[in-house]
Parts: structure tokens; C-alpha cells; sequence
């Protein structure tokens, strides 16, 4: 989909992640592009194994050996950054782009006051003074909505919850005002009513900045609360890419229609039961070469075993799927898309 050339913050184009291996290189990310625009939270949705978590490491250069970036471009505000040195690329790192991993323990310096750490982020990021940065330190817990932050800049990340260490996390990955957040599984660790006051957080500050969020998740639930538009992977590659509202509608590829099922809902009728998508993802080792989906898809089509199915405009989606191509997808096809995986009562409405 186009976008406006001045909002636009991340431009992710045709990227492919290989890892070299004896047996033979494997794709864990193939062929994948989406755009993120300022104040916009993109959802990028998908199975364990479907290549969210390593397209964000891959856009903020976190591969780990054998793994490296093997085709496309990554741009952020224009400037290509897949390419830059080391010691460049972690310039960008906490000052332009902020991450929130899932579980706070891992981002948080257990013997260190929280302050401090804090402190020491604005100072690595922002020319400041230490009385100053320790002013924006106060400031970000505050931001959070961390009680008593004054008192609190002296704690260790073992006295607080679960949940408010997950804030100091987000206080951190934003004290030096990133213009782009890619926070992964941010909320898979919290109880339920945890997780709504940090997803209502993660939106109220996305608002107040004008940044963007690359949120990725496994929840549709989730996606469907907190995002505006979303990007659905499998098996590496890009399934469908759409507005939220209009992908919890009417999804078009059977794989996003199968995760809608296979979530619960408020507006599901009592004691109707969950779908399941049959089959599971397939491995890294037997690369596919039509739909990666072709296997699990009740309206697999002779082409879909032969010839991987381009990414197409179709109404306000993109997606890849014959069901979509008016010169493969036989009558009717997409009415029985619609009616077979009774997408009508949306996720989380």
C-alpha cells in the first residue's frame, strides 16, 4: 500500500534473512515488506516459527551468526540502515529506534538501581549533563505511570511487579525519544489485566509522540485491541497486510481467517468451539516452492502446490493468495473463504 513519503518512518523492502548451515541455508525471513508510519502501530502477527521476532532483530541488527541479512533494504526515515557499519547501527539503537523485549528481566541490570539505568541510557543517547539526565530519568517513570517515581529511581528491578518492571522497560526503550519502538511479545508474561494497562499505554504514548510501533505478537486479540494496521507472516513470508479493522472483518487469506478462529472472543456464541488449523508449519529444511500454506488450506488449488502466489492489491488488503487472482480463483471461492471460518463476529469487537 502507499504511504506518505513525509510520515513515513520505516521502510522495510523485499528482506530476506539466511542462516548458513552445513546441511544447506536456511530462510527463516523471505521476501517480506511492510511500511510503518509515524503515530502508527503495525501488528506483525504469526505462529511461533513464522519469522516476527528475527525480522525485528533483523531490522535492528541483533542477527547473531550464522544468521545475516542475504537480500532487500531496511530504511528508517529515509535512510537505509541495513547496510551501515556496527558502530553506526547501534548509534541508532536506543536513540532512534527503542525495543521492548518480552520479558523485562533480560533488559534490566539486576544489580543497578533502576535510576541509574535509566540515567546512563539518556547519557549514551542525548548530549546531557548527569543532573539532567537523571531529570529525564524521573520524568520517564513518571511518563509510565510508575507511583511514587522520585522514590522509586532508587530501586532495584527485583522490588517491583512483573508489571511495573515492564514499564521501566518501556521508560527505558523511550527515554531518549525514539522515533520508532519494535516491541516483541511486550505483554506475553503479564496476567490479563496487566496486559491491557500496558497495551493502553504503549497507545496512549504512540499518540502523545507521533512514534511508531512495530508490535509483535501471536495474540490476534492483541492485534486486534491495540493496532492499526497488521501484518500476517507464515513461514517467513508475508500472508496478508491490511487495516486492522478491515483484516478483522473480512480476512482474506485462509491462514489470518484460521488464527481469527483459533482466538477467543467476547462475541463468540456460548459453547461454540475454537478452530483449529490443521497441520503445522513447516520446516525450515523443506523449503516450499509454491504456498508455504498449501499443506494446511482446505482451498488448496493445483497452482498452490507449483507457483509461490504473489503479494496483490485487492480491495484496502494485500495479499497472497489464488483465492484473490481473478484469473486463477474459480466462482465462489471466497464466499466459501468467508462462510467456512464464520469471520463475521470479529476478534475483541
Amino acid at each position: 500500500m502507499n504511504s506518505d513519503s513525509s510520515d513515513l518512518l520505516l521502510d522495510v523492502n523485499n528482506l530476506r534473512v539466511e542462516i548458513a548451515q552445513r546441511q544447506g541455508t536456511l530462510t527463516p525471513v523471505d521476501d517480506v515488506s511492510f511500511k510503518i508510519n509515524a503515530g502508527e502501530i503495525v501488528g506483525v502477527v504469526g505462529e511461533s516459527g513464522a519469522g516476527k521476532s528475527i525480522t525485528g532483530a533483523a531490522i535492528i541488527g541483533l542477527l547473531e551468526r550464522p544468521a545475516g541479512i542475504a537480500g532487500g533494504t531496511v530504511s528508517l526515515l529515509g535512510q537505509r540502515i541495513d547496510n551501515l557499519p556496527l558502530k553506526e547501527l547501534r548509534k541508532i539503537r536506543g536513540s532512534q529506534i527503542g525495543t521492548i523485549f518480552q520479558d523485562p528481566l533480560t533488559s534490566l541490570n539486576p544489580l543497578q538501581r533502576i535510576g541509574d539505568q535509566l540515567a546512563e541510557t539518556a547519557l549514551a543517547h542525548l548530549p546531557v549533563s548527569r543532573s539532567e539526565a537523571r531529570d529525564l530519568a524521573l520524568a520517564a517513570l513518571e511518563d509510565v505511570g510508575i507511583p511514587g517515581a522520585a522514590q522509586r529511581l532508587n530501586a532495584y528491578p527485583h522490588e517491583f511487579s512483573g508489571g511495573m518492571r515492564q514499564r521501566v522497560v518501556i521508560a527505558l526503550a523511550l527515554i531518549a525519544e525514539p522515533s520508532l519502538v519494535i516491541a516483541d511479545e511486550p505483554t506475553t508474561a503479564l496476567d490479563v489485566s496487566v496486559q491491557a494497562q500496558i497495551l493502553t499505554l504503549l497507545k496512549d504514548l504512540c499518540l502523545k509522540r507521533g512514534m511508531g510501533v512495530m508490535l509483535i505478537t501471536h495474540d490476534m486479540g492483541v492485534i486486534a485491541e491495540t493496532t492499526d494496521r497488521v501484518v500476517v507472516l507464515y513461514a517467513g513470508r508475508v500472508a496478508e497486510v491490511g487495516p486492522t479493522a478491515s483484516v478483522m472483518r473480512a480476512p482474506l487469506h485462509p491462514y489470518t481467517a484460521g488464527l481469527m478462529g483459533a482466538t477467543p472472543s467476547a462475541t463468540r456464541r456460548q459453547g461454540e468451539r475454537l478452530q483449529q488449523i490443521p497441520g503445522s508449519m513447516p520446516s525450515l529444511r523443506n523449503a516450499t516452492v509454491g504456498c508455504a500454506f498449501a499443506a494446511r488450506c482446505q482451498h488448496v488449488m493445483p497452482q498452490c502446490i507449483d507457483v509461490r502466489p504473489p503479494l496483490i492489491e485487492h480491495e484496502s488488503h494485500e495479499v497472497a493468495c489464488y483465492l484473490h487472482d481473478p484469473t486463477v480463483a474459480p466462482d465462489g471461492a471466497r464466499h466459501q473463504l468467508i462462510s467456512s471460518h464464520g469471520n463475521s463476529d470479529g476478534v475483541g469487537q
